[in-house]
């Protein structure tokens, strides 16, 4: 008689998430080059053929060839070298001000959602009213309070980028709250926070995930905003947006200085997006393999 093959055990959540994200093709290729721009990020003192903030007048507006691969800007700097360097500005800025929409967002949205009553009316009274503003112009306010620098539009940024998670992560609490194994907790005499932290958090981490990899693109794009308005990081630091900006007087003549940085931030978002399409899809519970 032949035994019966052995049961398939059940995968969980994340182990299923993980299999649907690896057989997604577009979001694979995304977290790969996504993963190529932070390699070269971090190895840019090695890749880099030239010093980035290093004048050269003789060599300056050269079309791109064999010597400057992207060309040089009005100062002869090579721009190949500058956007190797600026690569390191915007993945910083997009984990940083990610992080910190993360950290804030996540723990007023957790108190919104946990407590209710007069605590969640007033945390959403705020978030209405930073909804009010368009992102860009709260980062400028923000900005014109701190002071022009990286740090500031890094902050600004992520102030900026709070309230989605807030409203997100409070939705998910408001949910988690009332389940049997939350009540069995205070019955057990469990304070707030520990409930909070280690039943409540664990259960909404799916949704926030996807909102972050959502979140880096347009913090990267927010930044780069802020740098084409003189608003980031300061010169001559190379930076995508910055050079956006400087390349702005010479569309006609030197195409190179603007089209260059532009792909950058292009190809960037466009992986990150295409990986956080994917995952979202991953973690849809209603989609199974």
């Amino acid at each position: 008689m032949t035994a019966a093959p052995p049961a398939r055990r059940p995968r969980g959540l994340w182990s299923d998430a993980a299999a649907r994200l690896v057989q997604n093709r577009g979001a694979a290729a995304g977290g790969l080059v996504f993963l190529l721009i932070v390699a070269v990020a971090a190895a840019a003192p090695r890749l880099a053929p030239d010093n980035p903030i290093g004048l050269n007048v003789s060599e300056s507006l050269e079309p791109p060839g064999a010597h400057h691969w992207l060309g040089t800007d009005q100062f002869g700097r090579d721009i190949l070298s500058r956007i190797i360097y600026g690569a390191r500005v915007s993945v910083a800025m997009g984990f940083v001000a990610v992080a910190i929409s993360v950290a804030g967002g996540s723990i007023l949205g957790l108190l919104s959602g946990y407590y209710g009553g007069n605590v969640d009316m007033a945390i959403m009274r705020v978030v209405d009213v930073m909804l009010a503003f368009p992102g860009i112009l709260l980062a400028l306010v923000i900005i014109a309070v701190l002071g022009p620098n990286l740090g500031s539009a890094m902050v600004a940024v992520g102030i900026s980028g709070m309230p989605v998670f807030i409203r997100v992560v409070r939705g998910s609490a408001l949910a988690v709250r009332e389940l049997q194994y939350v009540e069995a907790a205070r019955v057990a005499g469990c304070g707030d926070v520990r409930i909070i932290f280690r039943h409540v958090l664990p259960n909404v981490l799916a949704p926030v995930i996807v909102l972050v990899t959502l979140g880096i693109p347009g913090a990267i794009i927010s930044g780069a905003a802020l740098s084409f308005l003189g608003l980031g990081i300061r010169p001559p630091t190379p930076d995508w947006g910055a050079m956006l900006s400087e390349g702005r007087s010479f569309m006609s003549t030197a195409w190179w200085l603007s089209t260059f940085p532009g792909l950058a931030i292009v190809t960037i978002v466009l992986a990150i997006n295409l990986f956080g399409d994917g995952l979202r899809d991953a973690l849809d519970p209603r989609l199974k393999l």
